[in-house]
């Protein structure tokens, strides 16, 4: 109910998150980010004088007939008028809408898994030190139709003024008899006209807990400073993961609605190549009663790899063949001379375990004395495996435990939500471009792409007892998306642009079944200026392959036969004139003399 803003703002839109994502063509497209505002432009003397008087407020018109009324001094027509005044809009893309993930009512946030739900969001390269990030969580109601322009203030304490009964089938005299109406913890009849034993006249009523003033609001609305620096030349193009640390100190009591120490995110993985950044805020002025480690009223962190393994732990699907670094059922952390992270350097590392890049001496066994913020920069990761580490400081055996996990891999992959919306995935510098239509989906599906070489394709392949058995010759890498099932509303499908090798001919598109990649079928595909285009219903794993031309080969055969034909066809006519045969060699003779130097 209160997005989009009808008046101009300087908040610049990033993502909608919607449980509603047929309204994200509306919001996308009444965003200020593409769409002007107007706005009543009054002197700033009339401005200055109200703040200053008391607490009393500017009046300032909302509407132009109001505007074109305004003077300044009031009821002097020859003052000062106000203008009513186009905004431009803010001059960028149409923000992110999609659906949001689903979450366990009261259980902060959590969704599948036990996570955190994310937004992925890629800060824009400029230099701004004073940057304010607003997250805010709006909520209207189901019972009625809160955008229908009569549904307003006038309503407000008038029971027949919102009409609660349509939406569950009863007319207005059933709605009022029954208690379906718009008022303060309405007393209703479940199942109608109930009576008890004994007490005729007694109908069974359930009092709700309604609040009407909520019915409609803003329930959360946060804001973050920061400030965003320009990504150094060196960096340029590459992927940098930010690693940070959420929650703050004290028990799950003490710290709700907020939550207890974690490194965000938790699980993380990136491909071999990228960058991580590792940076984080402390505080000292966290509540002196709240349970934690260090020094009263303080909260830190810091990064250690986990001691070695001591007992079996599953190693998760997602692990494959990968080295595995780091027990992350621990609570011990690995010696520094034993640590491989990341393919981080031993510099780095202690940089990582004793914050010793910030700060000098004091009392750091508990990094009491290090400061509140720590930033590491951007560090390239060189070495694949998986890697559990933890926070030593924020590690309570009892009740708390900060550690997380980054699964490095060797080949590009990329996750996005998709929902009913639609939208496009660029993947790995135009690998793919996944584009999904709006209404091609039905809800939220996370689309996972991966990029392989031939060889490590082939690879994953034999680890499914599978093999390629069509084609000769590779025109792409793999390109696997996940999920492979069908995923598309009935006979809907997405787009799938794929880039294969310009120099070759002949190339077809296989996808493999997405079972057990076991069988490969040809797909319906249009390919031109190295980049294959088909549509499918679900993901799956493609690669191009070239194919032998059917006319060459038809070709090559149809003169192989006339060649025999013709020798047989001159052995069996020379048997048969000899004479014939005889002239053919006096004549090969003379032809053989007449090349000759001397005779």
């Amino acid at each position: 109910d209160y997005y989009p803003y009808w008046h101009p703002t300087p908040w610049k839109d990033i993502a909608i998150l919607t449980n509603n994502p047929r309204r994200c063509p509306y919001y996308q497209r009444e965003s200020e980010n593409v769409k002007g505002r107007y706005e009543c432009v009054v002197p700033q003397e009339y401005i200055m004088q109200n703040l200053q008087a008391n607490g009393r407020r500017a009046i300032i018109p909302n509407n132009q007939a109001d505007c074109e009324l305004f003077r300044y001094p009031a009821n002097d027509p020859n003052g000062t008028r106000g203008i009513w005044t186009e905004m431009h809009a803010h001059g960028l893309p149409a923000p992110e809408c999609r659906e949001t993930e689903w979450t366990r009512d009261n259980h902060l946030g959590n969704t599948l898994g036990g996570y955190p739900p994310l937004f992925n969001w890629t800060v824009p390269d400029f230099n701004h030190e004073k940057c304010i990030m607003r997250i805010r969580y709006n909520i209207s109601t189901g019972e009625f139709e809160g955008r229908d322009p009569s549904v307003n203030e006038t309503n407000n304490n008038n029971k027949d003024g919102i009409d609660v009964g349509t939406r569950f089938g009863l007319s207005p005299q059933a709605a009022e008899d029954r208690g379906y109406v718009f008022e303060q913890n309405p007393q209703v009849k479940v199942f109608g006209e109930f009576a008890s034993e004994g007490n005729p006249e007694k109908d069974f009523e359930l009092q709700l807990a309604v609040n009407t003033n909520q019915y409609g609001r803003t329930f959360q609305d946060r804001s973050h400073t920061f400030a965003v620096r320009k990504r150094p030349e060196a960096l340029s193009g590459a992927t940098i993961h930010n690693v940070n640390v959420r929650g703050k100190r004290g028990n799950i009591v003490q710290v709700y609605p907020g939550v207890e120490y974690d490194f965000v995110p938790n699980t993380l993985e990136v491909t071999k190549g990228d960058y991580v950044h590792y940076q984080w805020t402390g505080s000292n002025t966290n509540p002196e009663n709240n349970d934690g480690q260090g020094k009263a009223g303080t909260d830190r962190s810091n990064v250690v790899l986990q001691g070695a393994q001591v007992y079996p732990e599953g190693r998760g699907t997602g692990y494959g063949s990968k080295p595995v670094k780091g027990h992350w059922g621990r609570s011990y952390p690995m010696h520094l001379s034993n640590v491989s992270f990341l393919g981080f350097s031993k510099d780095l590392m202690r940089n990582l375990a004793i914050l010793d890049n910030h700060q000098f001496g004091g009392e750091m066994s508990e990094l009491d004395d290090a400061g509140t913020y720590f930033d590491l920069g951007p560090r390239k990761v060189t070495q694949a495996g998986v890697y559990h580490y933890m926070s030593t400081r924020n590690n309570n055996f009892s009740n708390r435990s900060q550690k997380g996990r980054i699964i490095v891999l060797d080949q590009a992959v990329q996750t996005n939500s998709v929902g009913w919306n639609g939208g496009n995935i660029t993947f790995n510098r135009d690998a793919a471009v996944v584009t999904v239509p709006r209404g091609t989906l039905s809800g939220l599906q996370k689309m996972r792409l991966e990029e392989w070489e031939p060889e490590a394709g082939e690879d994953l392949l034999e680890s499914r007892q599978a093999s390629i058995n069509v084609g000769s010759d590779y025109a792409s890498n793999y390109i696997l998306i996940a999920p492979t099932g069908k995923i598309t509303q009935g006979d809907k499908k997405f787009k799938v642009n794929m880039k294969v090798n310009s120099g070759m001919s002949n190339v077809a598109i296989y996808q493999a079944n997405p079972d057990s990649f076991t069988s490969w079928h040809k797909l319906n595909a249009d390919i031109s200026g190295g980049v294959a285009s088909f549509q499918v219903d679900r993901g799956g794993l493609f690669v191009a392959r070239t194919e032998t031309s059917v006319g060459l080969i038809v070709g090559v055969v149809m003169l192989v036969v006339v060649l025999v034909v013709i020798v047989v066809g001159s052995v069996v006519y020379f048997r048969r004139h000899p004479d014939k045969w005889d002239n053919v060699k006096k004549s090969v003779a003379h032809a053989r003399y007449s090349t000759q130097k001397q005779v």
